[in-house]
C-alpha cells in the first residue's frame, strides 16, 4: 500500500492541505490534465462542491473513484 503524502494548495487565496496516497494523487493529476485544468483549479472545484461535513482529502478520493467508475469521462 502506498503511504499517505501531505500536500498543500491555495484555494481562493487560502492555503490548505490534503493527504492522499500516491495512486489517488496520480489519478487526480491525470483528471486535471484530461479536463485541461491545473491541479489547483480541480482541487478548488472539488472543494466548492463537497459537503461541508466531509474533509477535503475524502472528497478528492471520492472524486477519483467517481471518475474511474464513469470510465474517465467528464460529467
Amino acid at each position: 500500500m502506498s503511504p499517505v503524502e501531505k500536500r498543500s494548495v491555495t484555494i481562493r487565496g487560502h492555503r490548505t492541505s490534503y493527504s492522499l496516497e500516491k495512486p489517488f494523487y496520480d489519478d487526480l493529476v491525470a483528471i486535471a490534465a484530461a479536463r485541461k485544468l491545473t491541479l489547483a483549479a480541480l482541487v478548488a472545484e472539488i472543494d466548492e462542491t463537497r459537503p461541508r461535513d466531509a474533509n477535503l482529502s475524502s472528497a478528492l478520493r471520492l472524486h477519483v473513484l467517481d471518475w474511474a467508475k464513469r470510465g474517465m469521462n467528464p460529467p
